[in-house]
C-alpha cells in the first residue's frame, strides 16, 4: 500500500495572518507536520500543496521540497479540500506514480503524532473510502443543540428521552487532524459523499485545531503548561 502525505497549505489566512508559517513555540506551524509525516515516510512521498511563495521557503528551509507551486484557482477562499487533493495525485501520476491511499494532514492540527497517524494507519483498509480523527462533541444533538421549527420555536436536532447527557448516545466531530483516504474512492466520489468511513479517536489536547487567535492562544497555553509534549 503506497501513501501520499498531503500537507495543504494556501497562503491567505483572514484569521491569523500567514497562520501556517507563525511561530509556534519558536517553530512555524506547518513544520509540526511535516515533522509527523518524516516521521512515517521518506521526504519524496510528502507533499505540501502551497499557492505561497514564503510557505515555499519556510518548507524548503526546513529541508523539504515542494514539488509544485499550487494554481491560484485553488488557494482561493471557495476552494475545497477535494480538488486539492485530486490536484495533487494528479501532478504525481502525470510522472507516472500512483498512490492507493492519501493521507491528509492539515497543518492547523500541530499536536497529533506520529503514533496517532500510524494507529488510524492500522485501521484502514481497501474496503473502506476513509478513516478520520475525530473527538467525542460536547455539543450533542440529543441533549443541547437546538433547531429553529417552521413557527420560530427551539426544538431538538435529534430527539431521544435521555436524562442527562451522560446517557445520550456518543456523538463524533471530524478534529481536522487525521485523513486517511482511498484514492480509487476519491476520484469516484467527493468527501462528502462517502459513506464507508470509519473513526480513529483522538484526545482533547492532540485534536487542537488552530482557526482563530484563541484556537491560537490555547495552543500556546498548552505547550506552556507542559501538557503538549514533544
Amino acid at each position: 500500500m503506497k501513501a501520499l502525505y498531503l500537507i495543504p497549505a494556501r497562503g491567505g489566512s483572514k484569521g491569523i495572518p500567514g497562520k501556517n508559517i507563525k511561530l509556534l513555540n519558536q517553530k512555524p506551524l506547518i513544520n509540526y507536520s511535516i515533522d509527523v509525516a518524516r516521521a512515517l515516510t521518506s521526504d519524496e512521498n510528502i507533499c505540501v500543496s502551497t499557492d505561497d511563495a514564503e510557505i515555499i521557503k519556510v518548507v524548503s528551509d526546513h529541508g523539504l521540497k515542494v514539488p509544485f507551486v499550487r494554481p491560484p484557482e485553488l488557494a482561493t477562499d471557495n476552494a475545497g479540500s477535494y480538488e486539492v487533493c485530486l490536484h495533487a495525485l494528479d501532478f504525481y501520476a502525470a510522472a507516472g506514480i500512483e498512490y492507493d491511499v492519501l493521507v491528509l494532514l492539515q497543518p492547523t492540527s500541530p499536536f497529533r503524532t506520529p503514533q496517532q497517524v500510524n494507529e488510524a494507519m492500522s485501521l484502514y483498509h481497501r474496503d473502506l473510502q476513509m478513516v478520520v480523527g475525530v473527538k467525542e462533541t460536547a455539543s450533542n444533538p440529543y441533549y443541547v443543540l437546538f433547531e429553529e421549527n417552521a413557527e420560530g420555536y427551539l426544538v431538538k436536532s435529534k430527539t431521544g428521552n435521555f436524562i442527562g447527557r451522560q446517557n445520550c448516545p456518543k456523538v463524533w466531530e471530524y478534529n481536522g487532524a487525521i485523513y486517511i483516504i482511498n484514492v480509487k474512492e476519491l476520484r469516484k466520489y467527493s468527501l462528502s459523499d462517502f459513506r464507508k468511513v470509519k473513526k480513529y479517536v483522538m484526545d482533547e489536547f492532540t485534536s487542537v485545531d488552530i482557526d482563530t487567535p484563541l484556537d491560537w492562544d490555547w495552543a500556546e497555553f498548552l505547550l506552556e503548561r507542559g501538557m503538549i509534549k514533544f
